[in-house]
Order: structure tokens, then sequence, then C-alpha cells
């Protein structure tokens, strides 16, 4: 598995989202090529569609169907969302996930990102997604100068 092993901290996360949002530079170091990062996240499927993926390892993982109502398509290590999502995340933007349930999103147009790591199974535990999608409300919520909903 391509991921399989790979660990970091909520550092080291928010490290990589803020190189990705720089065009692939972070403190004046250059990571990777700004075409590369632009490579990355452009759909590499075509016309297919990332769909529903089911689990083969119930006590691992739930099936996991992430915003069934759009069409998404899969860049080079990241899921790309289509429309704006319900949380504010603008189209376009990318995301991906470990399996303990640990998530992260880069919105390149609003040049804002995020990290939410648990340590919890199975993957897509439902509270699990409720509180990444609170971040993201919150997030989004305090850009835009709005009040957080309770």
């Amino acid at each position: 598995m391509g991921g399989g092993g790979l660990y970091g901290t909520a550092p080291d996360y928010i490290k990589f989202i803020r190189m990705f949002l720089n065009s692939g530079s972070l403190n004046g170091n250059r990571v990777l090529k700004p075409e590369t990062v632009a490579m990355m996240a452009q759909n590499h499927i075509g016309n297919l569609n990332v769909t529903k993926l089911p689990t083969a390892m119930p006590p691992l993982s739930n099936d996991v169907e992430l915003y069934p109502e759009q069409d998404k398509k899969w860049g080079l290590s990241f899921l790309i969302n289509t429309k704006r999502t319900a949380e504010g995340r603008s189209p376009g933007s990318l995301a991906w996930a470990g399996l303990a349930n640990t998530y992260f999103w880069i919105d390149p147009a609003r040049k804002v990102g995020g990290v939410i790591l648990m340590q919890l199974l199975p993957f897509a535990d439902a509270k699990a997604l409720e509180l990444f999608a609170a971040l993201e409300r919150g997030v989004y919520q305090s850009l835009d100068g709005t009040k957080a909903a309770a």
C-alpha cells in the first residue's frame, strides 16, 4: 500500500499543507516545483468519478462515500471535490485521510487547510466525520466573519 506505514505529527501535516498552499515552498525552502504542485492537484481520472469505497475489513473501516451528492475526482494523492461543500470547502479542494480517522484538506482557492488527527477505529466513524466537518465549518465561518452554529 502506498500510504501503509507512513506517519507524521499534526505539526508535520500543517507544514505540508502550508508548503502546498505556497506552491511547493516552505519558510524559504523549495520542496516541490510549482508545476509539480499544480500537477498533483489536477484530475487524473478523466471522466471517471470516485464512488463509494466499500470496506474489505469491517472491524477496521466502514464503507466510505464522502460528498455523495457531487462528482469527485482523484489527483495525485488527493480526493478532489468538484463543488462547494456544505462546510465551505471550495470546488477543486484537495483532501484525504488515514485509517485511524485522521483527515486533512487543502483549499487552494481560499488559501486555507486543516488537519484533525484522531486515533480511533473503525475508519469513517460517524462521530469522527461529524467532528471533522465541524472543524471545517468553524474555519470557514471564521474566514467569512460569521458566527459558528452551536
